[in-house]
């Protein structure tokens, strides 16, 4: 007979917090100065009028005011163009 009883390792119950990657505030709403507009990962919209970009790509406001999406054109180091999202605080 066994003097202890068998138990298993629990090795992979273990989960990370998510993310909560996104848009915050979308077209037309108003921002405060210093208020979140996207979480991203890589700079998926680029900053516009009155937005600023933080060290992990989050796009946020710097003056207040409401928040407009458009498309520019974007010229890549090879000479090809992309439409990019721009994000802007007027």
């Amino acid at each position: 007979m066994a003097t202890k009883k068998a138990a298993g390792s629990a090795k992979n119950l273990t989960d990370s917090n998510p993310q909560y990657l996104g848009v915050k505030l979308y077209e037309g709403q108003k921002a405060k100065k210093g208020s979140i507009i996207i979480r991203q990962r890589g700079t998926k919209f680029m900053p516009g009028k009155n937005v600023e970009v933080g060290k992990d790509h989050t796009l946020y406001a710097v003056e207040e005011g409401t928040v407009s999406f458009r498309l520019a054109r974007k010229t890549k180091f090879d000479g090809s163009t992309i439409k990019r999202n721009v994000v802007d605080v007027k």
